[in-house]
């Protein structure tokens, strides 16, 4: 279950670091105020999530799911490049997450 509640982390990272975006510096209110909740609830289940499972595997995962989601809304939220390299890299995080989860006992 933790699992689970670390990818929803994970999908709450993504939605303040898109919402970022649309605050405009923080000067536009709804935007802001969903930003902030977003971080809150981000942070607060990473906190639930690490009660079981190790630091170290948790907060890369949050992360690695953060980043991989925030870069491809990106690519389709902001016209960002899609080009092989960007790709891949994002692929090799992937492995990383999956890498982490099948090491776990």
């Amino acid at each position: 279950m933790n699992w689970v509640i670390l990818l929803v982390a994970g999908l709450f990272e993504i939605g303040w670091a898109i919402g970022l975006k649309y605050t405009e510096g923080f000067s536009r209110l709804w935007p802001t105020v969903w930003t902030i909740l977003s971080m809150v609830l981000s942070v607060g289940l990473l906190g639930v999530a690490m009660k079981t499972l190790p630091v170290g595997t948790a907060y890369a995962v949050w992360v690695g799911v953060g980043a991989i989601g925030t870069a491809l809304l990106g690519i389709i939220l902001f016209n960002e490049p899609a080009n092989a390299a960007r790709l891949a890299s994002l692929a090799l995080i992937l492995a990383g997450i999956i890498g982490l989860k099948l090491s776990m006992p």
